[in-house]
């Protein structure tokens, strides 16, 4: 297989690297250390298969997935995060990528067959990944079920913490409408205040969010 490496710290690159290389006999045909780079190398090089961080500088996992998704609908991802709560299961559900290691529980042995099972055209979901998944899809209370799209969004940005007038130059509506969104949300989630909503968030893992419309402006 051919593979993009989209990782920003280098000694895990390094790790990747030998296992692919070394270990699988793929070839690795570039790296990239943050989203908006790692979408121009995949058009670029048009991979077989992508190993992702979410967590990256300019452009998020989610919006490099987004983007992709539109250039290079037949290139697979398999995501590599440390981060793997409620919220980030679900927009990895959402984005529809193929497979999902966690960093913090997973193996050596697990990445290699996840990066063969996925080269090959299937799916490979930790798991912790599947057990935070059918919990959330069990627990009719759960934030997906509650909230709308853009609650949800409103909610990242309140967990990173920002200010209503922050939220709303990020998305272009008026701090009033900001303030809506938070009420409803505090109400459907059967929370009293602000406090224990940033709570909320940071406990469900709403602090991992890309720049609202990011990834459009990447694609030629």
């Amino acid at each position: 297989m051919k593979i993009v490496i989209v990782e920003d710290h280098l000694m895990f690159r390094e790790v990747l690297r030998k296992v692919c290389v070394r270990e699988l006999r793929h070839t690795i045909v570039g790296e990239a250390a943050d989203g908006r780079s790692a979408v121009e190398l995949v058009i670029k090089t048009f991979p077989d298969l992508v190993l992702l961080d979410l967590h990256l500088p300019n452009l998020d996992g989610f919006g490099v997935v987004e983007a992709l998704k539109r250039a290079v609908p037949l290139v697979r991802v398999l995501v590599l995060s440390s981060h793997c709560d409620d919220y980030t299961v679900f927009r990895a559900e959402r984005a529809h990528v193929h497979g999902f290691v966690d960093k913090n529980t997973n193996t050596i042995p697990i990445l290699k067959a996840a990066i063969t099972a996925v080269g090959q055209g299937k799916t490979y979901f930790s798991e912790t990944f599947q057990r935070i998944k059918s919990q959330r899809h069990d627990n009719p209370g759960s934030f997906d079920k509650l909230l709308t799209d853009r609650e949800r969004e409103v909610l990242a940005l309140i967990g990173e913490p920002l200010t209503d007038g922050e939220i709303a130059g990020r998305f272009g509506i008026a701090p009033e409408t900001v303030e809506k969104h938070r009420f409803n949300i505090l109400r459907k989630l059967g929370l009293q205040t602000t406090a224990e909503l940033g709570r909320y968030a940071r406990d469900h893992g709403f602090t991992l969010s890309a720049p609202p419309g990011g990834a459009g402006a990447l694609l030629p």
